[in-house]
């Protein structure tokens, strides 16, 4: 029985032509690679999104987009610079990235895991610059390994 010819989907084109220019894992994976643009792509598309159901809200007539503010966050692919769209009345307040949050979810679960191995805060700051290449003070390591002792006591 012969088998079929899977035919390409259009992710896996699309896909193909992201990578087309890629020559190196650096390319893909490094500082400026390709994962680290998507990821900060992604994250702008959807806080658009955001903003467009808030506005499309019956309570937010008469509100209107009014441009972007700056943000630099802490991600698991290193720092992302962002712009976060604003609307006019400023009630916007952003789900995937709320205001005054620097880091986006995912790097507190890596904190924790690294804590519960038995790693020293300074330990886990400098493991956390050697695989994202983002530096991570002290203090949020204990703010971040802190509020979980505080649940686990409570529990």
């Amino acid at each position: 029985m012969a088998r079929k010819k899977k035919e390409p989907n259009r992710a896996d084109e699309l896909i193909d032509e992201l990578l087309g220019d890629c020559s190196s894992p650096e390319d893909i994976l490094g500082d400026s690679g390709l994962i680290k643009q998507l990821t900060q792509r992604v994250i702008e598309r959807a806080l658009a999104g955001e903003l467009t159901h808030h506005l499309n809200a019956p309570s937010e007539n008469g509100n209107s987009r009014n441009g972007h503010s700056k943000k630099t966050i802490q991600s698991e692919h290193g720092e992302l610079g962002l712009s976060i769209p604003r609307d006019r009345k400023s009630s916007f307040d952003p789900i995937l990235v709320p205001k005054h949050q620097r880091r986006i979810s995912g790097l507190d679960e890596k904190i924790i895991a690294l804590y519960a191995r038995g790693m020293s805060v300074g330990d886990i700051s400098a493991q956390l610059e050697e695989l994202y290449g983002t530096e991570i003070s002290a203090s949020l390591i204990s703010e971040v390994t802190d509020s979980v002792l505080d649940e686990v006591k409570a529990w």
